[in-house]
């Protein structure tokens, strides 16, 4: 998750102060000390597991968050797009076979390849999607942390 990445000490996309930022209000709020860079680099799944722990009570103190509930959504939709254009496109390559081997149907055939083409798009694009609106909520999760 994007969430756990970006405070792992390795990761560029905070700056340095706002990690050090964030781990501080981790620490002072929850009680939480996650692993400096020598404890990482020599266990980075016990670090990953740590944040995870963190990231959970983070998540919990901004749950009412009007901004922070917005990107979750977004970012719950993408996945659900993902997910669900594999499905109909699984469906659309059966009815390409079915509408040009069993019933001739060339409208169907055509109909059914044009929406295979739709529902191929977003799966295509997926890595990029997935990895664009975790970062948006794992940014806007940070800040909104930072903020309370």
């Amino acid at each position: 998750m994007p969430t756990t990445d970006y405070l792992l000490h390795s990761s560029t996309f905070f700056a340095e102060n706002t990690k050090l930022r964030i781990r501080k209000k981790i620490k002072d709020s929850y009680d939480i000390e996650l692993l400096d860079k020598q404890k990482e680099d020599e266990n980075e799944l016990e670090a990953r597991k740590t944040i995870v722990d963190a990231v959970a009570q983070i998540r919990n103190s901004t749950r009412d968050n009007q901004l922070l509930l917005q990107h979750n959504i977004e970012y719950g939709f993408v996945r659900n797009l993902i997910g669900g254009s594999a499905l109909s496109l699984i469906i659309c390559i059966f009815n390409l076979y079915f509408f040009k081997e069993v019933v001739e149907n060339p409208l169907a055939f055509s109909l059914s390849a044009i929406f295979a083409l739709l529902y191929a798009a977003p799966i295509l694009c997926s890595k990029y999607l997935v990895k664009k609106y975790g970062r948006y909520y794992a940014k806007v999760l940070f800040e909104q942390f930072l903020k309370v």
